[in-house]
């Protein structure tokens, strides 16, 4: 049913579900797997048979986001972290195609549903940010923690899901809340514990799925063509750009480092720990505040 590397694709019931699947890494995102999934997203909006679109994860958990062994702890240049001078259009370029790549869910003129249990944190949150809804676990957890060093969710879909003070809070925290919490302040369209998750989304799926393929494209195009207005884009290009800031700024390169040297568990471990990142660095960063 699939010839994808990073991820299953089905349909069934003019449903077609994408399931991010490298759950030895917790579904973390490689190079491969966000042009998978605009290649999956392309495939259902191709097929007449498909109304709706449901984005999940294998094993333990949705996404973990970026595959920090991979990005973090890897020797070298690699993508997303060059020597020293870097050259931020070279980072743009590809940050701004991953972008591209996760928006082909909101873009997609058929709905999306994001389905997550365990964990959708940093590029996980931007995967399940890009659909239309969010169902969630009660005790699944969604966030940013790479806002706190190395990174900026270059989607930018927090403000326009959560209004300016909570998505203040959740970029510049970097806090994980569960699905209680995401529903209450409006992130998940609902939270039900782990066991109905997939009776959740299905009764969801159901709703839409009855529904002609034309008036869900209208429908959904009116909606993104608002926040389209409100400079959605724009606020993109910015937030990708920055990204690639983050993860060369004195901080950045800093946590780069220390992964490399005690791991990346230890290094995230420093970095939310609340204390100044440079305590027990080998090479501590020049802060400039």
């Amino acid at each position: 049913m699939s010839d994808f590397a990073t991820l299953i694709y089905e349909t069934a019931d003019r449903v077609a579900t994408i399931t991010l699947n490298r759950p030895e890494r917790m579904n973390a995102i490689n190079e491969a797997m966000p042009g998978e999934i605009r290649a999956a997203v392309e495939r259902a909006e191709a097929d007449p048979d498909v109304h709706v679109i449901v984005v999940r994860g294998a094993g333990k958990g949705f996404c973990g986001g970026y595959d920090l062994v991979e990005y973090a702890e890897a020797e070298g240049e690699i993508p997303g972290s060059q020597d020293m001078p870097w050259d931020p259009t070279v980072d743009y370029a590809m940050m701004s195609q991953n972008t591209r790549d996760f928006m082909t869910l909101w873009r997609s003129t058929k709905p999306t549903i994001a389905r997550i249990h365990g964990a959708a944190a940093a590029g996980g949150s931007d995967i399940a940010l890009c659909c239309d809804f969010v169902v969630m676990a009660e005790d699944a957890r969604i966030g940013y923690p790479p806002s706190r060093v190395w990174g900026v969710p270059t989607p930018a879909m927090w403000v326009y899901r959560l209004g300016v003070q909570q998505a203040k809070r959740m970029m510049m925290t970097g806090d994980l809340i569960d699905g209680r919490e995401a529903e209450r302040i409006g992130l998940a369209l609902e939270a039900v514990p782990e066991a109905e998750l997939d009776a959740a989304v299905d009764r969801l799926a159901g709703r839409l799925k009855g529904v002609p393929r034309n008036q869900l494209m209208m429908t959904k195009t009116v909606v993104n063509q608002a926040y389209d207005a409100m400079g959605l884009s724009n606020t993109q290009m910015v937030s990708t750009f920055f990204d690639g800031v983050a993860r060369h700024s004195p901080e950045g390169v800093w946590f780069r480092e220390r992964a490399q040297e005690v791991g990346f568990k230890q290094a995230v471990a420093e970095r939310d720990s609340g204390a100044p990142i440079a305590e027990g660095a080998s090479k501590p960063p020049h802060r400039r505040g």
